[in-house]
């Protein structure tokens, strides 16, 4: 009897799990010996899934205050017991592929550029210099993320980390009444942050984690404007530059398992650097972005952005693993990113 009382827990749980996007709360351990105050310290550190176990290496478990080295195995084990760790078909993997929903941009031509938009399970950088668009892009996503879209999209919350201070409340009030949305609405779904160092910008992530785990399936986006800002100050110099791109790396790759854990996207925005080598290779072009190689390889698709004519904005597909390099106008309006006008 009690076997079939657990199945029915078991189908239960399973179909909770559909219900709440699709992770397993770290909380399903508990079958498995592992006390609530280990999972707690778990917790605290933004591991809230059971996948997250499965994201993080055994030395940074240890590292937790609290964690023997046979308790992390004991965690480890129990976690190994619940995910199959084996390969699937690329014929499953496409089913699973499905849940991946885009946010559109507020503009058709940058969508289609997109391939329908900003991807969630990805990381999607936009890179420019000043005045390209990258800010008003970013507070155009914080209202269409919210708007319900193509292929069943649901529309959800949206969280702004801001780490130049150019986030503008105001500003979405305007993108709303474009698409005709209630102004206390749209900015009661955006959490804002505030970041001032790259230390706080990383304890954020922490944060992060543990919303979009405790509001499962809520929230669809999560916008960093602008990634590198922070890390530019903080460290200068040659001398740092490795150490800098070590904080980078393990920034990223947060980013990266959060948008799978939780099936959210991730937009970025980037800055320029002027490259004073690149006049002895007569490139047309001598700025590139900063953040080096570790940067371009965390991003999933990178657009660079460069203005047009007066407020016209051209986005290119500098990278990206299926969409071909192509380049879209749009324009910057009063309601946000919008279609340039012939």
């Amino acid at each position: 009897m009690k076997a079939a009382e657990d199945q029915v827990v078991e189908d239960e749980a399973g179909y909770q799990d559909d219900e709440e996007s699709f992770f397993q709360d770290i909380d399903t351990l508990q079958k498995y010996g592992i006390n609530m105050a280990d999972l707690k310290k778990l917790k605290s550190v933004g591991i809230c899934t059971v996948k997250g176990i499965q994201m993080t290496t055994r030395r940074a478990l240890c590292n937790i205050k609290g964690l023997s080295e046979a308790k992390v195995d004991k965690i480890k084990e129990a976690a190994g017991k619940i995910l199959t760790n084996g390969f699937l078909t690329a014929f499953e993997y496409s089913a699973k592929r499905k849940q991946v929903f885009h946010v559109m941009t507020g503009s058709l031509e940058f969508d289609k550029l997109l391939g329908g938009g900003m991807e969630s399970m990805a990381i999607t950088e936009a890179f420019g210099e000043f005045r390209t668009g990258k800010t008003q892009l970013s507070h155009t996503l914080c209202v269409t993320a919210q708007l319900p879209g193509e292929d069943g999209y649901t529309g959800g919350k949206v969280i702004f980390i801001d780490t130049e201070n150019t986030f503008r409340p105001d500003r979405l009030k305007d993108i709303a009444d474009r698409f005709n949305v209630d102004h206390d609405a749209v900015l009661d779904n955006v959490l804002y942050a505030r970041a001032y160092t790259s230390e706080h910008q990383m304890e954020l992530l922490d944060f992060v984690a543990a919303k979009f785990h405790e509001e499962g399936g809520v929230f669809k986006l999560l916008i960093i404007d602008s990634i590198m800002a922070l890390f530019r100050v903080d460290f200068s110099g040659r001398g740092e530059l490795a150490e800098r791109q070590q904080k980078l790396a393990q920034m990223l790759s947060r980013l990266q398992k959060i948008s799978e854990e939780y099936n959210v996207a991730v937009f970025v925005t980037n800055q320029m650097t002027a490259d004073p080598g690149a006049g002895m290779t007569f490139q047309a072009d001598p700025k590139k972005p900063i953040g080096g190689h570790i940067l371009a390889h965390a991003s999933t698709t990178r657009i660079s952005l460069r203005k047009g004519r007066g407020e016209l904005r051209i986005a290119k597909i500098f990278d990206s693993p299926d969409m071909p390099e192509n380049e879209a106008t749009f324009a910057i309006t009063p309601g946000g990113i919008a279609d340039a006008k012939e």
